[in-house]
């Protein structure tokens, strides 16, 4: 009994990773159609969220807290770009809930993160501009600009809500990652979990991975799985596409 659960627990683990994979490429197939980065889709509340469809502020900067709108923006501004979900509806992925959310073999809602600030342009764009969520911006800043805000963290220990604490405890860095998805795992969203899996749901943009932990580990259990896009991958297949420069 206990090797025929732990095969199936392996098979399981394996159909998340696949599925992760499967988004990963449809995000790039989105990103080649439309020469951007697809915003995250929103939940809130059954009866506030986006249905799995991209979630953007009507305004090209701020927030929009409750003016939320599914409606295509050119401006790029994302509704919610560390807390949000897979967006299932806009990319074509085919797994999902009666919401039409995005799931993993558990049946949690896969998680996707893009990245919203930029540095190192060769031609500046004016402060506030959203660059790899709006085709517009991207094309007219070009491929010199680098991401500026999300991180990969080994620990939770001595992160803060904007770096891992330092180098060492760093997966990848903040010029490097354009969009994060990721499944929360067996245990889902728990709701008291350790400080590592606390770290990828508290709604800013740096985040832990490492291999699962138990319970009995120092930061909690943790087995979330993670994929994500470079921008250079990025990059590499709008020029491809002929969406860049």
């Amino acid at each position: 009994m206990y090797t025929l659960s732990a095969q199936t627990e392996q098979r399981n683990f394996q159909e998340t990773r696949q599925r992760l994979d499967q988004a990963r490429d449809l995000v790039l197939a989105f990103a080649v159609a439309n020469g951007r980065l697809p915003c995250p889709a929103r939940f809130t509340s059954t009866s506030s969220n986006s249905q799995g469809l991209e979630s953007f502020c009507s305004a090209a900067t701020g927030s929009c807290v409750g003016s939320e709108t599914t409606t295509f923006q050119s401006h790029g501004n994302c509704s919610n770009y560390y807390d949000g979900y897979l967006p299932a509806a806009s990319i074509g992925y085919r797994q999902t809930d009666s919401s039409g959310f995005a799931v993993d073999v558990w049946g949690n809602r896969i998680r996707y993160v893009a990245a919203k600030t930029n540095t190192n342009c060769t031609t500046s764009p004016p402060p506030n501009t959203i660059l790899f969520t709006s085709q517009s911006n991207l094309k007219q800043y070009g491929i010199s600009c680098q991401p500026n805000d999300l991180l990969v963290c080994k620990s939770a220990t001595g992160i803060s809500g904007s770096n891992c604490g330092g180098p060492a405890n760093q997966i990848m860095t903040q010029d490097l990652l354009t969009a994060i998805m990721f499944s929360t795992g067996k245990n889902g969203a728990q709701t008291t979990p350790g400080a590592d899996e606390s770290a990828n749901l508290n709604g800013d943009p740096i985040f832990v991975y490492h291999t699962p932990t138990p319970s009995s580990a120092t930061n909690g259990e943790f087995d979330d799985q993670f994929t994500w896009i470079t921008v250079g991958e990025l990059y590499r297949h709008l020029i491809a596409a002929g969406q860049l420069p």
